[in-house]
């Protein structure tokens, strides 16, 4: 029973919920029972989950699918705002759903906990692996023709700088309070803007120019785009937390009207000044096309830089308690084995594997396709009975479902073939 208790617990967290500050060895629980947030509060706390490293990679996907495909964007985005919709009328249906997993529970039992909670938290821990994907190859472009010669061994300067970022980031995973990094890492919403705004500056001023034409649309990487845009939404565990804490949850709606538009705003700017900027030749992380020699590439690569390395731990610390509550222990030792075993493991995967493009176009298709498209539709449709029900919305989450599932098929098989190859 405690273990399924501290499960409820187990997925992602916004930092800053209410004013009280947490103290206790799991930071991360939710404070839904305070119900205080004002709308303004909540609108900041999503914009800060949905707003994340997935805009260094959105010109790359608009140039992997063409300009046409930046509708796609935006019917992700309609797609995934209207299912968090759904979540709260989940909620409102039962006032026993608290967290994320517990949707899944009430719809198909424990299993459907599991399958939720599997998703949720692999998630979280291939995107802080792609955090180190980015952490290595951003310092390499930097410091650039950096290696060492360990007898037989050649480290080169991605690997190098991955591994540096590991030890820096090793002291904050050993924290069980994450209070203090909740503060630093809720600047997302700020470190987006700031990057836009370099972008820019890069372009219109620092003489990059606007004069990559692109392709008007490319079939063969529509996959790639959509899975690449999917991840760009991936804050939907969040959503329960976030519902729990406000004083008026009549206002939700309009919460997440208003922070999906603007992070869609974001995501698209970035997106149509990346593409007009390099065209064909951006790559996976727009900052590696930026000459580092101007300021304004500087600022938007260290604004890149230094996002991954405050949230990395913050992220990965449901994926933690997640497994801590599976082995039934607490101690201090327990936490210590668990978060470094993930960070060398993920350490290890951004090594072999530093694809950062192809990867987060993994996790885009598999798992924020299947946390914020899937689950949602089909947990509301159970949970409803709406399914036995013939109307408008049963066509429109049917519809929601037959598109999120031939995003994750094609781009699940698009991502692993692109691995395969490139490694």
């Amino acid at each position: 029973m405690a273990t399924e208790q501290d499960d409820r617990y187990s997925s992602i967290q916004v930092p800053l919920l209410n004013d009280e500050k947490l103290n206790d060895s799991n930071t991360l629980k939710a404070v839904h029972h305070v119900g205080n947030a004002s709308l303004f509060k909540t609108c900041f706390h999503l914009l800060n989950a949905i707003s994340g490293v997935g805009i260094v990679s959105i010109p790359y996907a608009l140039a992997s699918g063409g300009w046409l495909s930046i509708f796609l964007l935006f019917t992700i985005a309609l797609a995934c705002c209207y299912t968090g919709t759904l979540v709260k009328k989940c909620m409102d249906m039962d006032p026993n759903i608290r967290t994320f997993p517990d949707i899944g529970e009430h719809a198909f039992g424990s299993k459907g906990r599991l399958f939720v909670s599997i998703i949720m938290n692999s998630e979280l821990y291939l995107a802080v692996t792609g955090f180190l994907i980015l952490e290595g190859d951003n310092l390499n472009k930097l410091i650039p023709n950096v290696e060492i010669q360990i007898g037989e061994l050649t480290i080169g300067g991605t690997t190098l700088f991955t591994m540096v970022t590991c030890l820096v980031i090793l002291p904050t995973v050993l924290f069980e309070d994450m209070s203090l990094l909740s503060y630093v890492s809720a600047g997302g919403a700020l470190a987006s803007s700031i990057f836009i705004v370099s972008l820019l500056w890069n372009g219109a001023i620092d003489g990059t120019g606007f004069h990559g034409k692109g392709r008007v649309l490319n079939w063969s990487g529509i996959p790639s785009a959509v899975s690449l845009y999917a991840f760009c939404y991936s804050a939907h565990p969040v959503l329960p937390t976030l519902y729990n804490s406000m004083k008026n949850k009549s206002h939700f709606s309009r919460v997440l009207i208003i922070s999906f538009s603007a992070c869609t705003f974001g995501y698209a700017a970035a997106a149509i000044l990346g593409y007009l900027m390099f065209g064909q030749e951006v790559e996976s992380q727009v900052t590696l096309n930026l000459q580092t020699g101007k300021l304004s590439s500087r600022v938007a690569i260290y604004t890149t830089l230094v996002n991954p390395i405050a949230k990395y731990a913050l992220m990965l610390t449901p994926v933690i308690n997640a497994i801590k509550a599976k082995v039934s222990c607490n101690k201090r030792a327990t936490h210590m084995i668990i978060s470094t075993s993930l960070l060398v493991s993920s350490l290890v995967i951004a090594v072999t594997i530093p694809l950062f493009g192809y990867l987060m176009s993994l996790v885009g298709a598999l798992l924020s396709v299947s946390a914020s498209i899937l689950v949602p539709s089909i947990c509301y449709l159970k949970i409803s009975g709406a399914y036995k029900r013939f109307g408008s919305g049963m066509i429109i989450n049917y519809s929601i479902i037959v598109m999120g599932v031939a995003i994750a098929v094609f781009g699940t098989y698009r991502s692993l073939v692109d691995i395969i190859q490139n490694l």
